[in-house]
């Protein structure tokens, strides 16, 4: 089973831009060395806060680009890891190791896998797609 995992940080800190102490960078260090030993890190990477990115919408069908911070977001991204676990079970426990600082939060969602599908030759399309990186 592969999940994501969304590290949701303290917002007003992660919004000014604050980089993470010495010593939060060592934690997290330590603890993604865990998953790639145990074999459960597939990826993971910090993200730049709001502010660097923009959000694109499709309120009619055709997008509109907003450039951040994005105002009327509760909760932003600064963070992921995909991991490959054994069970749900498993990979809950992972995120409760996390050195995470107070007022963070994780999110944990399972990625659907083609067997999740019925099948179809626009599911096997769709995968091979994904799989290969290409769109043609």
């Amino acid at each position: 089973m592969r999940f994501i995992v969304f590290m949701i940080p303290n917002q007003k800190d992660y919004e000014a831009g604050a980089m993470p102490s010495n010593e939060a960078i060592a934690a997290m260090t330590e603890f993604n060395e865990a998953l790639v030993k145990a074999g459960v890190m597939l990826a993971g990477d910090g993200l730049q806060p709001p502010v660097k990115g923009a959000r694109i919408e499709f309120p009619k069908g055709k997008p509109l680009v907003i450039d951040g911070p994005f105002t009327e977001t509760k909760e932003v991204i600064g963070g992921y890891w995909i991991w490959q676990t054994k069970t749900r079970e498993e990979a809950i426990a992972w995120a409760c190791r996390c050195p995470a600082d107070a007022g963070n939060v994780l999110e944990l969602r399972q990625i659907f896998e083609m067997e999740d599908f019925a099948p179809s030759p626009e599911v096997d399309r769709a995968f091979e797609v994904i799989a290969s990186g290409k769109t043609t």
